[in-house]
Parts: C-alpha cells; sequence; structure tokens
C-alpha cells in the first residue's frame, strides 16, 4: 500500500462540528500530561497516577478523532476498553493471561477486579503504537484496509511498541508503587514472569488487529488535514513515558533499558514522520 493508496483510502470530508476542536484539545493536554510526569517524578500519589493516566488517554482520543475521524476513533476507543478491561479481569480474577495477580488501591477506583484508569491505558498505548506501526512501515500516520497478511504484520509491530513500554513500567509498577501484587515473584525479568509479557503482547495484538478489521466496513474519515505537529502528540507521549522510566525507572537498570527499548521504536516512527511530511509536501 504506497501513499496514493493510503490517501485514497481515507478521504477528507469537510470539517465541522466538535471535531475541529480535536488538534487543540490534544496541543493542551499533551504538556498537561508531560507536567503530571514531572510531578510524578518528584513524589508519586494515586491522585498524580489517575491524573497523568486520564490526561495521557485524552490527549490520545483528542489525537485519534483529529487523525483518524470521530468515528473511527470510537471504535478503536471501544475496543481497547472493552478488550483491555476483559484481559485484566480475567488476570486479576482467574490468572489468565498475566498470570496470577491482584490490583491494590494505588490506582484509585476499581470496575471489577481492575481499576479504572487501566483499559483508558490499553486504549492511549494501543492508539500510540498503531500510528508509530503505521509510521515505520507506510511513512503515514493512517492507513486504510488492508490484506489480513499486511494488518496481522503491522497489529504484530504495535503490539511489540506497547510490550516494550511495559518491560520498564511493569517492574517499577509492582515493585516501587506496589500497584498490584503478583502471587508469584520470582520470574526472569526482575522478579517478574514472562507471562506478563504475553499476556500484554496478545491483547494489544487483538486490540489493533480489531481496530484494523473494521477498516472494510467503515473506512477512516479525517475531518481536518494532519501536519506533522499534529501527528507528534502520540509520539510525544511515548517519548514522555522513555523519558520517566529512564529517569525513575526501578530497579536502575530498566533506565537503559527504557532508552533501547523505546527509543528504537520511537527513532524508526519519528524518522517515518519525517518522510510523510516530506512527501506530503511534495504531493
Amino acid at each position: 500500500m504506497n501513499r496514493a493508496a493510503i490517501d485514497q483510502a481515507c478521504p477528507m470530508p469537510a470539517a465541522g462540528g466538535p471535531q475541529r476542536h480535536a488538534p487543540r484539545i490534544a496541543a493542551l493536554l499533551l504538556p498537561a500530561f508531560l507536567a503530571a510526569l514531572l510531578l510524578r517524578g518528584q513524589g508519586e500519589t494515586t491522585a498524580l497516577l489517575i491524573a497523568s493516566s486520564l490526561l495521557m488517554f485524552g490527549a490520545s482520543a483528542a489525537s485519534a478523532v483529529h487523525l483518524l475521524g470521530a468515528r473511527a476513533a470510537l471504535r478503536f476507543m471501544l475496543i481497547a476498553v472493552a478488550a483491555g478491561w476483559a484481559g485484566e479481569q480475567l488476570g486479576s480474577s482467574y490468572g489468565l493471561l498475566f498470570g496470577a495477580y491482584t490490583y491494590t488501591d494505588v490506582l484509585g477506583p476499581r470496575l471489577g477486579d481492575v481499576p479504572v484508569v487501566i483499559p483508558l491505558m490499553w486504549f492511549a498505548l494501543t492508539y500510540g503504537a498503531y500510528v508509530m506501526a503505521n509510521l515505520a512501515v507506510w511513512q503515514a500516520p493512517v492507513d486504510g484496509a488492508a490484506g489480513l497478511g499486511w494488518s496481522a504484520a503491522l497489529s504484530l509491530l504495535a503490539a511489540l511498541i506497547v510490550t516494550a513500554w511495559d518491560l520498564g513500567a511493569d517492574p517499577y509498577f509492582v515493585f516501587t508503587l506496589k500497584a498490584w501484587i503478583m502471587h508469584k515473584q520470582d520470574g526472569w525479568w526482575f522478579g517478574e514472569t514472562l507471562q506478563g509479557f504475553v499476556g500484554w503482547m496478545t491483547v494489544s495484538f487483538f486490540i489493533v488487529l480489531g481496530f484494523r478489521l473494521t477498516h472494510r466496513f467503515g473506512p477512516i474519515r479525517p475531518m481536518l488535514p494532519a501536519a506533522r505537529r499534529h501527528v507528534l502528540v502520540p509520539l510525544a507521549l511515548y517519548g514522555g513515558c522513555m523519558v520517566f522510566q529512564m529517569a525513575v525507572g526501578d530497579p536502575v537498570e530498566l533506565r537503559t533499558v527504557a532508552f533501547f527499548a523505546l527509543g528504537i521504536p520511537l527513532l524508526v516512527a519519528a524518522c517515518g514522520l519525517a518522510r510523510w511530511q516530506s512527501t506530503h509536501h511534495q504531493e
């Protein structure tokens, strides 16, 4: 699927309605999220954890409405939130997918056994990974309906990008914040079991694949043209998480892991964005 094919698959109707404010909302919420991360670095509290999670979700949702259009963004959110909550509920209640664990009160109110912010974060992370995977492969932030093979490959790449974030985040949330208690803490990854990363890969893959498969029934229809600064929002959210992990990751070895695990896909996506913008101006 070349650039022209992607443009044809994502026709742009006339702008109007509340969607026209999406770029401005994303631009306001992004620095607010980065400020919340900075405050968290000074001292973690439940309020700051909830606030940063909600700000990341809000910035991602506004960005998705802008880049994908309201209907496609809503489909993505519903798939990610529902699948994220179901996967976490199966894990925390029955020990499936991620291994046996129990959430504490650190992350705030729960729906069932799962803190409300967790499914919201599943959307924020998978949406950002969807955009980054597209930039890496197509040099464009969004794409249209592709064959099943390409859809699966790009969904797998997105799942790897999401799980790269979790490599540093998971031990920090378990052993430093004590946001949840793993019933088995003698695994190969700083006490974490590898099963948890299998769960992250599985849930992320099916969220992104599920969204991609909906392209056949409801094409992406962004309401407004996107410039490079708009596409930078999901990359900056991911990059902010990378810097945070590099600054406060615990055990300290994870600070180096974060630089390479998150830095490589972020740099590749940034190069894809630069190429997209160059191509865009030439057309």
